[in-house]
């Protein structure tokens, strides 16, 4: 078995076929789509196959050590993952083929008018060991 990360993405991958953001949707429209998260989950727990998912908030810091006495960097150049990641789920699963696979039937979640929106999920692999290095 190997563990793959299902990232959703707010913005960063091509559009969804059904781009309407959530915030714009009804309120049945997000009860659907979570509905469909859970009921997705829990079929991959009766198969042992599910590890963890969460929904991020949309607020978040970006913090990083600034030497000693120095109070934290907490902005800088760069997209902050609080812009780009909307959740994620873990997956323990037999192959490659199966991950990508199950982020194929996780991007049909419904979204505005109950439509799929088929967005893009990105499938990462979690390492497995340390990577070698070669001089």
């Amino acid at each position: 078995m190997a563990k793959y990360l299902l990232l959703k993405h707010y913005r960063g991958a091509p559009a969804p076929v059904n781009d309407v953001p959530m915030d714009r949707w009804a309120p049945e429209e997000v009860s659907a789509h979570v509905q469909y998260m859970e009921d997705f989950a829990a079929r991959l727990e009766q198969t042992g196959e599910f590890v963890d998912s969460q929904a991020l908030a949309p607020e978040g810091t970006f913090v990083r050590y600034d030497g000693e006495g120095r109070p934290p960097v907490t902005d800088g150049p760069f997209a902050e993952t609080k812009d780009l990641i909307a959740g994620w789920m873990v997956i323990d699963v037999d192959s490659y083929e199966r991950a990508v696979e199950l982020a194929g039937e996780l991007s049909a979640a419904p979204g505005a008018g109950g439509r799929p929106i088929h967005e893009w999920l990105e499938v990462r692999p979690f390492l497995a060991s340390p990577p070698t290095i070669t001089e």
